[in-house]
């Protein structure tokens, strides 16, 4: 293997973009190719790098082909001419001061605060809201790479305690710790095991929380989780004394997690058995608790519709719902009742519920308009009090407090304007800036629009467009970042990144489609684009990139794409069905092997989404465009980058690993196929801003060399 000296090409492409698609592939590192073949369903399943799938903690040959990837991926991109520049560009953009929405309990209000480059999020509390704020929490501290995040986090009810989660390394295992806020001090609570929990507060003697057995040694990143459950911890007593709270041992399979109404006589569980939002709930009366001590009382059974509590008061509760009404309506229900029934106080409407709360003595919904917000409030027993200024396309976020709270804080953001937190006195409407970053660059700038295109079927499809206003206006054909995901009912609603506004001002394009699979339009375009319709989603996918070109958005050999976890699935699957549309794709952390994915970690709550491999109608499906499966051998391929991290205990890497394996030994054409590991990170989650900064600033001087984006003079 001979080092990777691109200098020369690269220095001809920055005159000549289009000269780009005539540099040579590197030589990629050797890896071994297995003979594991299956029969599944008739069919021969090669299945050749297989032992790639193995922890690179627990297999020196998986370790040593990671290395070796690295190197050759990493002697490439250091020499892309646009890295230097896009790396310190996207730090400027970064160092801004950013908050979280505060939570108020008692008289003190909680939120985190980072004052730009911060590699973890600090927590500060104000003991009212003119006071100063204190530093709580700062996991700035906890590791020397910056790879321990401070995670969840909630205030007991009268705001002298701290509950919170930590996560190490990106990995969704999370180790729970109780903090006095008054003194600072950290109490002697520990809890390990916890995963996908809520964390929920009984009186000021404790806390609910879910968690799996611990695996087997050596298993913690990879073994399928089974059997969680609901646990009570009481303050100052060891994890071991800790009590069941509510589990299902006879369906393993259950995921459950707990909360508690804000007025604390509620102790609500959510059981789910997948990602699709069909749940069964059940109330456990904390008022009752001395004498039925955690009976669980069913509320609603069957698995069928999504329920969510928005909060109690008394005996009432209040819900969203999609039973009956596939874009959501609100409902109660009067647990103290002799005979408790469903009334509807909010019907469904054309527009799906985003988020809901309950403040003061209002009812605060959020809605999606065409993947943008609006907010409404209605008095609690439904009666429309009108629209709430937010600042037109974008999102919001929060509405936190609680009944009788007469104020709530929200944040609201779009492409071009990072999160300004807003407090609204919830009586009057009257609303004040509570944060609000001071910017490195010019937001009026920037062009946000939203057009709809045609996919392949008909279907009329929503995506925004971000470009610099000078270019909008003169419609200029520019290098086009195409971005979707496409899955398990999660909306791309408008959100600011640094990185991608850094691509923007250095003249490309960055777009954003609201393809199938989402739930942009509530359950019916979730639907579209789930089991036997997932191939809309690509279908939505290739039609969003050919729009693109034919209005003159982007030319022909000027489109990249990108999609993360389910949006790296996509990514590989129309780089396969379409190889001639895109210059250069960035698939991060996908789904890749579609016959396997069930057998790792969270895995197996994919099937609402993908389907059962073992089943033979799902597995038609699912081999059709499976990316690792579908990869055509002597066909020129867009330049691909790989990104996945080994810690990452959600999509397990061994799925990138295995593709970019596949990608590298199929002779692809010209353009090289690399794959980027990150070491101590995870899915995305708690990833330090250093490594966020290096990985875009990497990721997008790739995709910008192959769609011919021009460094600055």
């Amino acid at each position: 293997m001979r080092p990777v000296i691109l200098a020369a090409a690269i220095a001809a492409i920055a005159i000549q973009p289009a000269q780009a698609q005539t540099m040579t592939a590197p030589d990629y590192p050797e890896t071994r190719r297995g003979d594991v073949v299956e029969t599944l369903f008739g069919e021969q399943i090669a299945d050749p790098y297989r032992w790639l799938e193995d922890d690179v903690r627990n297999n020196p040959e998986v370790a040593d082909w990671v290395k070796r990837q690295n190197a050759v991926t990493q002697s490439v991109l250091d020499q892309l001419p646009l890295r230097d520049q896009l790396r310190g560009r996207i730090a400027e953009l970064y160092d801004y001061e950013r908050f979280s929405t505060p939570v108020k309990r008692g008289d003190r209000y909680f939120y985190m605060r980072n004052s730009g480059l911060q590699n973890q999020n600090p927590l500060y509390v104000r003991d009212s809201l003119t006071a100063e704020p204190r530093l709580l929490i700062d996991p700035n501290n906890w590791a020397a790479d910056g790879a321990t995040a401070l995670s969840d986090w909630v205030p007991s009810p009268d705001g002298s305690k701290l509950l919170y989660s930590v996560q190490d390394g990106g990995s969704d295992w999370r180790i729970l710790h109780v903090l006095d806020v008054t003194t600072g001090k950290q109490t002697s609570e520990e809890i390990r095991w916890a995963k996908f929990t809520g964390l929920a507060w009984v009186g000021e003697e404790g806390f609910l929380y879910s968690r799996f057995p611990e695996p087997e040694a050596g298993q913690d990143f990879q073994a399928l989780n089974y059997n969680q459950a609901v646990y009570f911890h009481r303050i100052g007593t060891p994890q071991s004394e800790d009590q069941l709270v509510f589990g299902t041992p006879e369906h393993r399979e259950y995921m459950h997690s707990a909360g508690v109404t804000s007025d604390g006589r509620w102790a609500i569980i959510t059981s789910s058995i997948g990602t699709d939002a069909r749940y069964e709930v059940h109330a456990i009366d904390l008022a009752a608790r001395a004498e039925k001590g955690w009976a669980a009382r069913p509320v609603v059974k069957g698995f069928e519709n999504a329920w969510s509590v928005i909060d109690g008061i008394g005996g009432k509760l209040w819900f969203t719902t999609n039973q009956g009404a596939p874009r959501y309506r609100v409902t109660t229900i009067d647990l103290d009742a002799a005979a408790p029934t469903w009334t509807d106080i909010v019907p469904e409407t054309e527009q799906p519920i985003d988020g809901s709360a309950i403040i003061g003595e209002r009812l605060i919904l959020s809605y999606l308009q065409d993947a943008s917000s609006v907010a409404r409030s209605f008095d609690l027993g439904g009666k429309a009090l009108g629209e709430i200024e937010l600042g037109g396309i974008g999102s919001v976020g929060g509405f936190t407090g609680k009944a009788g709270d007469p104020e709530t804080f929200y944040s609201f953001s779009s492409f071009n304007r990072p999160a300004t937190i807003y407090r609204l006195n919830v009586a009057t409407g009257e609303r004040s800036v509570f944060a609000e970053p001071k910017l490195a660059f010019d937001p009026d700038s920037i062009s946000v629009e939203q057009r709809f295109f045609t996919s392949k079927d008909g279907t009329r499809v929503p995506m925004f467009i971000v470009r610099r206003k000078d270019i909008a206006q003169a419609n200029t054909a520019v290098p086009t970042l195409l971005y979707g995901y496409g899955g398990f009912d999660i909306s791309l609603t408008p959100s600011f990144a640094p990185s991608r506004l850094a691509w923007v001002e250095a003249g490309g394009a960055y777009v954003v489609a609201n393809i199938r699979g989402g739930g942009e339009y509530g359950k019916a375009w979730h639907d579209g684009g789930r089991l036997n319709n997932k191939q809309n989603v690509f279908d939505d996918f290739i039609g969003a990139g050919e729009f693109l070109i034919a209005e003159g958005i982007t030319p022909k050999d000027g489109l990249a794409i990108q999609g993360g976890s389910n949006g790296g699935l996509l990514i590989g699957a129309v780089a396969n069905q379409r190889p001639d549309l895109f210059a250069a794709g960035n698939a991060q952390v996908g789904v890749m092997d579609m016959l396997r994915f069930d057998r790792f970690t969270a895995g197996r709550y994919w099937v609402d989404d993908y389907g059962y491999p073992d089943r033979e109608a799902d597995f038609r499906v699912l081999r059709a465009y499976s990316p690792y499966h579908n990869i055509h051998p002597g066909t020129a391929y867009p330049a691909l980058l790989v990104t996945t991290a080994d810690t990452d205990d959600r999509v397990v890497p061994g799925h990138s690993f295995k593709y970019a394996a596949a990608l590298q030994a199929a002779g692809l054409g010209p353009r090289p196929q690399l794959i980027r590991i990150e070491t101590r990170a995870g899915h995305g989650s708690g990833k330090p801003t250093d490594k966020a900064i290096e990985e875009a600033a990497d990721t997008l001087a790739f995709l910008g060399f192959w769609t011919g984006l021009q460094p600055r003079p």
